[in-house]
């Protein structure tokens, strides 16, 4: 099939997507709907897959422009005449596709657009019902974000939850890669680990409040952030001021051939996200074998069952965190039996390689002859 894959940056997802994509032997044109301002993904466009230029792709998204970006993306649909357009975010890529006219479009979820963005304002809301009643097929990586959908008018005969799911030869439990700076560090000491941006949907700021707490009751424990973005001088001020600035380990943005390492360095992933679908770095922390300690949102009961392959704390309590990060460290001994049921459960559910034929099976419904 020939395919456009309509994404609102480039990520490690959208490099994912568009490798099973071309993998699976259809021809692909990507096309990008923002700049990105940062770089989230280290590797190159995958082989084969063309890079669409036009009027889109080199700023972040304006209403003010959504006409003429619109009439832009019908024309690539005139000349390069896909047999089905993949788009999403569902308020910008997927509304802007639906706009073209063009038919079929599977629409798909990014989690944070059903469980955030539609919340914005009556616009947003409107966009949202306008894009899902229209859209041939919808995907999504949770059932939280599935049931939205069809709340908001998608048809749920037309409708399929597969987990993003990951590489579980990449991300799996393995010996020590401390680094030398983790290496010497006192047995006793504990190290948290968390990998989402610091946005305020992901609850960085949470993770910080309770940290200093749990810092003051504990002296071995010590935190790795990686990534950044705009809660940075936040996130620093709570922990300057409460004294562990000092006990925190900044990585920065981290490749995905070198994720694993940080992963392993890590006794207990936390993960304070406000808001998600079936998140791929829990996923990944799963499969890494690390015991897991997750905001009790929908999308997070949907992978980890308190005291089996981790904890839930109350979503934006900081308190609850501390005392479920001491209670998690009070049983250290425990730590690998969680960490191995959180491997069974990505084996179980989030093998990338096995999620993306059920991907490549939407393709063939809707494609028809051509997908044959």
């Amino acid at each position: 099939m020939k395919i456009i894959y309509f994404s609102l940056g480039y990520s490690t997802h959208d490099y994912r997507f568009l490798k099973s994509i071309s993998d699976g032997g259809h021809e692909v044109f990507f096309v990008q709907l923002e700049g990105n301002t940062r770089t989230v993904e280290d590797r190159s466009v995958p082989e084969n897959v063309h890079q669409v230029i036009w009027k889109g792709g080199r700023e972040p998204f304006r209403w003010g422009n959504l006409a003429k970006l619109t009439f832009d993306f019908r024309r690539l649909t005139k000349e390069i005449k896909p047999d089905l357009i993949h788009a999403g975010p569902i308020q910008t890529c997927a509304f802007i596709a639906i706009l073209s006219g063009f038919r079929p479009i599977l629409t798909i979820s990014w989690g944070f657009d059903l469980m955030d963005d539609v919340h914005r304002n009556k616009w947003w809301e409107w966009v949202t019902r306008y894009t899902l009643k229209r859209s041939t097929f919808f995907t999504s990586d949770a059932n939280v974000t599935k049931d939205k959908a069809v709340a908001y008018g998608m048809n749920p005969e037309k409708t399929i939850v597969f987990p993003w799911g990951v590489d579980l030869e990449h991300f799996s439990p393995t010996i020590d890669h401390r680094p030398s700076t983790m290496v010497n560090r006192p047995s006793s000491a504990v190290t948290l680990f968390c990998n989402r941006s610091w946005e305020s949907r992901y609850g960085i700021d949470v993770l910080a409040r309770a940290f200093v707490k749990v810092a003051q009751q504990h002296e071995n424990v010590n935190l790795i952030l990686l990534n950044g973005g705009s809660q940075g001088g936040k996130i620093r001020q709570i922990l300057q001021s409460g004294g562990v600035l000092d006990r925190v380990i900044f990585g920065g943005q981290v490749s995905q051939t070198d994720l694993p390492r940080w992963y392993h360095m890590a006794d207990l992933y936390i993960s304070p996200s406000h808001v998600d679908g079936s998140s791929v770095s829990l996923m990944e922390a799963l499969a890494c074998g690390l015991p897991c300690l997750v905001s009790d949102i929908p999308a997070n009961k949907e992978w980890v069952v308190d005291d089996e392959n981790g904890w839930l704390f109350k979503d934006g309590d900081a308190n609850d965190l501390a005392e479920k990060i001491l209670a998690a460290i009070s049983q250290r001994e425990k730590l690998p039996e969680y960490g191995r049921a959180g491997r069974r459960s990505a084996e179980m559910r989030a093998d990338w390689k096995k999620n993306a034929e059920a991907l490549m099976n939407v393709y063939r419904s809707l494609g028809g002859k051509n997908a044959q």
